[in-house]
């Protein structure tokens, strides 16, 4: 697909396809693709994250909705599992989130919910994106009076809050000191908020969003800045946000950050004492350690493997009916919960078992024993497809045969970026570094090289 990547559609604010007019016939595409005949599902929330570009984006997509028979409801900045949750509970036809994630400010993006609250299908993406960018002339106007209208959702907060609470059981946290860095984003106003109103302390850094200082040196990129304020104030932990809130990554009391596999780990361990770990098994992508496999396995648990996105973790989970699943980057996905990545909901899990365990999060995170892993990322002029760049695939394989049955490799391509990612994992970190490097200095070559 053209618009369409692994997270809906992203790009530079005011350049295609992430302008005016693009968000005009989006708003327009899905009426036409997921407005039914019942008529209480005629309705398309619309939630936004803090960047400034969202007002621009927020009014056109309005417009194209509207103009065809759309009522509206504007929630203004929340997470994006909030605008998920509330499209299935408000009965809405779709919801509809203007984010770009983790990504600097000057990008922006469209995320889109089905009635169900789940990310759309492939397909559907397909039909929306068809429509976009026919140059087909439009059916009949909407008459005047089927226009629809905007209306904002003032309680749209509340009624989050209270179910991420609920979700946790409404647990007591108090006697916890949290740190919260919301990254100037999506969770500024509400992740403080269901902290506080659970018991915890809570001392909070990046909520004075700006339009352009969402995830700029704070947030889930940068967790060493909530680590610095655990240790200063002598918190329990600290809790770090991306953009749109749909993922956590998490510091310990010592201020050290704690990967997203031992996060995984350590709620899929305690959801099974709960006997609330659906088949024992819980879903990962291909980027989680095999540290992670060999503990989860040492306690019973069996691993399904996806590819990369929390969607395919997602698609896992309900099509074999299982209720966790997660990604290294901070995505952990709780089915009997939530049709997302939730940062909050994942938060207050976290807490719920340092709760009921009496441990720290430090101790929590022992249960597995990690192997060193590396991950490049970098700027590539193309993205060729891997299997025609024949030398380098000459060296994917002598990496294989020396990273052996200890070890592995990943290659892929951003799906929103034009960038490379490499990934090297091993029991021995000298052979990391060296694979790593070899294999990101090769790769950036050949693609180079490809594109001339």
């Amino acid at each position: 697909m053209k618009l369409f990547g692994t997270d809906g559609i992203r790009g530079t604010a005011n350049e295609f396809p992430i302008t005016p007019e693009v968000a005009l016939r989006a708003g327009k595409a899905i009426t036409a693709v997921l407005s039914g005949s019942d008529q209480k599902r005629q309705r398309v929330i619309i939630g936004k994250d803090t960047r400034i570009s969202g007002y621009m984006l927020e009014t056109a997509l309005t417009s194209g909705l509207v103009s065809t028979g759309m009522d509206v409801l504007l929630v203004g900045p929340l997470p994006t599992p909030a605008v998920a949750h509330l499209t299935k509970s408000m009965g809405c036809a779709a919801g509809i989130m203007l984010t770009a994630s983790h990504n600097p400010y000057e990008d922006n993006g469209l995320k889109i919910f089905g009635p169900d609250g789940y990310k759309l299908s492939d397909e559907l993406e397909e039909q929306i994106e068809n429509f976009i960018l026919s140059d087909a002339a439009p059916k009949s106007p909407t008459p005047p009076n089927k226009i629809g209208k905007a209306t904002r959702i003032e309680d749209a907060r509340g009624r989050y809050i209270e179910f991420a609470k609920h979700t946790a059981d409404n647990i007591s946290l108090h006697g916890l000191k949290i740190v919260i860095d919301c990254g100037n984003g999506a969770a500024y106003s509400v992740a403080p908020l269901i902290f506080r109103e659970l018991g915890a302390e809570v001392i909070t850094m990046a909520t004075q969003p700006d339009g352009m200082n969402i995830n700029a040196n704070c947030g889930a990129l940068y967790p060493e800045a909530a680590g610095a304020l655990v240790k200063q104030h002598g918190a329990d932990l600290g809790v770090s946000f991306d953009g749109d809130a749909d993922r956590a990554i998490f510091t310990d009391a010592e201020g050290n950050t704690i990967s997203g596999d031992r996060i995984i780990a350590l709620c899929a361990l305690s959801l099974k004492q709960r006997k609330q770990l659906r088949g024992d098994t819980i879903a990962v992508t291909v980027m989680s350690n095999l540290g992670l496999h060999a503990a989860m396995e040492q306690a019973n648990i069996r691993v399904l493997t996806t590819g990369v996105g929390d969607r395919q973790v997602i698609e896992a989970l309900r099509a074999h009916e299982h209720s966790f699943g997660g990604e290294n980057s901070g995505h952990l996905i709780f089915a009997d919960h939530a049709t997302t990545g939730d940062g909050i909901l994942s938060a207050l899990q976290v807490l719920r078992v340092m709760k009921e365990s009496g441990k720290p999060l430090q101790e929590l995170a022992l249960c597995i024993e990690e192997f060193p892993q590396q991950l490049e990322s970098f700027k590539v002029p193309a993205k060729p497809a891997l299997e025609s760049l024949t030398e380098f695939q000459t060296l994917l394989r002598e990496a294989d045969a020396a990273l052996g049955k200890n070890g592995r490799q990943l290659i892929r391509y951003s799906g929103t970026e034009n960038k490379a990612r490499v990934m090297v994992e091993h029991r021995d970190q000298a052979i990391v570094t060296k694979w790593a490097a070899h294999l990101s200095t090769a790769l950036l070559e050949a693609i180079t090289k490809h594109s001339i």
